[in-house]
């Protein structure tokens, strides 16, 4: 027999108008949407006129709608997984269904659509090349303190999630595992009150009153940046390699192999010597 589809299904973060016509049929034509909360996504699909029925699909009861979910499927007809805002997975449930079907065979298809971290990733001014995202952080202290830790080396842009009431002892939190860097704080992306706060994190502390601490937030965060080793260190660290009786030049490249500075500034400290 053949089995339904589970479709992963982005909603718009704010603006209503952020849906593809593709979700849209998705959701009319599925059996049964599962509903981070129903009360909230009714308005969505109220203004679309979607009269699909909703089963309530969260955190809390994530593992015990599981079966229920994979009868429907297994019975040949298809399911979409809806969050309130953005896509299914990222920072909400999705992830046991997911791997159930996986492992049951079942086709799985994610819908491109909404995501609150790329426009603000791509409008906070800061490094869109390569970025690490975080999400929330973890709610236990020793853990939170482990992946800080973690991240403290990583040149990628990292990009986090906040609740309002929490903003202040993240940024404080941050700011004692990865000191001063620029970031960017956004609220309320694709909403009427859409706001990038372009600024320092010793800046945010020091006037936490610029913020309005009400919405979702995103947090961009400038990733590490190596600074360069003064001409004293690697002045020092030339003369062991010399004393060890290496040549000057298999000194430079071990310099430059070690330290990744230029090697025609460290040519120009051999010279010196």
């Amino acid at each position: 027999m053949k089995y339904g589809t589970l479709f992963i299904v982005p909603t718009p973060i704010g603006n209503l108008a952020d849906i593809t016509f593709r979700a849209v049929e998705v959701l009319e034509s599925a059996a049964i949407i599962g509903a981070e909360d129903t009360r909230n996504s009714i308005k969505l699909l109220n203004h679309y006129n979607i009269t699909t029925k909703m089963i309530s699909y969260h955190k809390f009861n994530e593992r015990k709608r599981v079966e229920e979910i994979l009868d429907i499927l297994q019975s040949g007809a298809d399911v979409a997984i809806i969050s309130d805002a953005g896509t299914p997975g990222i920072s909400d449930p999705a992830g046991i269904i997911i791997n159930e079907a996986i492992s049951n065979n079942i086709k799985i298809e994610v819908l491109p659509g909404a995501t609150s971290f790329i426009p603000a990733l791509i409008a906070s001014g800061l490094n869109i090349e390569r970025f690490h995202f975080i999400g929330f952080l973890p709610e236990q202290k020793k853990k939170k303190d482990i992946l800080l830790e973690q991240l403290k080396e990583i040149e990628a842009t990292l990009i986090f999630f906040e609740a309002p009431k929490k903003l202040k002892q993240f940024l404080k939190c941050i700011y004692d595992h990865l000191g001063d860097r620029k970031i960017c704080i956004v609220r309320e992306i694709s909403k009427i009150y859409e706001t990038y706060y372009r600024t320092t994190l010793k800046e945010a502390l020091k006037y936490p009153e610029q913020i309005i601490n009400k919405g979702e937030f995103v947090i961009v965060v400038d990733g590490f940046e190596q600074q360069p080793l003064s001409d004293e260190i690697l002045i020092k660290k030339l003369s062991e390699f010399l004393k060890m009786g290496y040549s000057k030049k298999t000194s430079v490249n071990k310099i430059c192999s070690e330290t990744g500075e230029n090697k025609n500034r460290i040519y120009n400290l051999v010279l010196k010597l």
